[in-house]
């Protein structure tokens, strides 16, 4: 059965190596955020790093998920010391647990607190596709579907929640959202 793929990234105001509060913060919110989420019905796996430092992005061993990637669009800087951006990759089993998990709990405070910390652009800041069982996506996956979406309408290579798409192409939606709402998944 094919599993959902997610790629999320955005520009934070400040380099993740800021001392600020705010930095602070953001990095704590994220960790305990991404424990709940990976406790939630539908979620499968998250990139991690193989060594577990998280602050060495550009350079760190990725194994399955591959070289980390990031858009065209990312101007800033890729040290420890100024790289400024948040990225993750996941794998889900459909639609619906990813939304639930994306809008409730932890998350859906942080997401309510996003502006404090990222920076508003005209890019996207997540994508999804379909894999095939068993298939890990890439950073690379992520980023070249995420410009894709940037580029072009929603299509079953590269859609969002609002416009979404079933595993074998066909528009669907998660009842309550987007234009086929009325469709049940």
């Amino acid at each position: 059965m094919p599993q959902l793929a997610l790629y999320t990234f955005g520009v934070l105001k400040s380099p993740l190596a800021d001392p600020a509060p705010l930095t602070h913060e953001f990095y704590d919110i994220g960790e305990v955020v991404y424990r709940e989420i990976s406790q939630h019905p539908g979620y499968l796996a998250h990139a991690e790093v193989a060594d577990g430092d998280r602050g060495t992005l550009f350079e760190a061993d990725w194994g399955t998920w591959g070289e980390f990637a990031v858009p065209t669009w990312y101007d800033k800087g890729r040290t420890r010391e100024a790289t400024a951006l948040a990225a993750t990759l996941s794998l889900w089993t459909d639609l619906r647990p990813a939304f639930d998990a994306i809008y409730t709990g932890l998350h859906r405070v942080a997401l309510n607190r996003r502006y404090d910390w990222f920076e508003r652009t005209e890019h996207p800041n997540y994508v999804f596709w379909w894999v095939s069982d068993g298939a890990t996506p890439t950073w690379q996956d992520g980023v070249s579907r995420l410009e894709h979406l940037h580029g072009h309408a929603p299509a079953p290579h590269a859609f969002t929640f609002h416009h979404s798409f079933a595993p074998d192409g066909t528009p669907t939606g998660i009842k309550g959202i987007g234009p086929q709402s009325d469709r049940v998944r």
